[in-house]
């Protein structure tokens, strides 16, 4: 019986773990849900290496995947790797054009390897990097989220994230981008299903738009 279900494996985003999706909800005589987590990447690994060894992960033939973020660049290396039916990308980017000029200033100066990641215990600033929001309540919902601390997967999500190359987008992608987006603004962005009032979090906190909407993307 499951094999006539589509196989739909979600990815979070950097720091973050499944949890975010907790209350994302599909048709259950439809849709099985997969979740995946991120490791700490091996030393100088690069986003293509990393993507191929998430691949073990995925145990299904031509699956839908979802990222959110960095999740949603990580999946777009996976799709170079195995085949898939469609990517989904959520607060995400698609090609190298699309992100904000302060990345592009980060990749020629290097500004980047000067933030305090360091401090990746203080959730204010993991907050901040991950979500693109300063807290000012729910502190401990985001301890949740948030729960991948180690300071070297952050250094080098960062600088993947920074360096990432893309020219055109992975075919089968469709993006889906809040309006409201601190982190990667829609000013830069092209061609994508836009969320009214959708910020860099829309996946937890807009999760009953994702639940009316996705079923119908996902099969379209």
């Amino acid at each position: 019986m499951d094999q006539d279900k589509l196989q739909v494996y979600f990815m979070p985003g950097m720091a973050a773990n499944s949890s975010i999706f907790e209350h994302i909800k599909l048709p259950e005589e439809q849709f099985e849900i997969h979740l995946l987590e991120w490791f700490v990447p091996d030393k100088n690994m690069s986003l293509a290496a990393y993507a191929k060894k998430m691949t073990k992960y995925i145990v299904h033939e031509n699956p839908v995947l979802v990222g959110v973020s960095f999740g949603g660049i990580l999946i777009q290396e996976i799709a170079k790797t195995i085949p898939v039916k469609k990517v989904i990308i959520i607060s995400s980017v698609k090609q190298t054009s699309e992100l904000p000029k302060r990345l592009v200033f980060a990749k020629y100066t290097k500004a980047h390897k000067l933030l305090p990641t360091g401090l990746v215990n203080n959730v204010d600033l993991l907050v901040k990097y991950a979500f693109g929001e300063t807290v000012t309540k729910r502190l401990e919902l985001y301890e949740q989220y948030l729960s991948i601390r180690d300071k070297y997967y952050i250094d080098w999500s960062i600088d993947q994230i920074v360096n990432w190359r893309q020219a055109s987008p992975t075919k089968n992608v469709v993006h889906i981008h809040g309006d409201k987006d601190a982190v990667f603004p829609i000013s830069h962005i092209k061609d994508c299903i836009a969320v009214k009032n959708g910020t860099h979090t829309m996946i937890i906190h807009r999760a009953r738009w994702f639940n009316q909407h996705l079923p119908t993307i996902i099969l379209e």
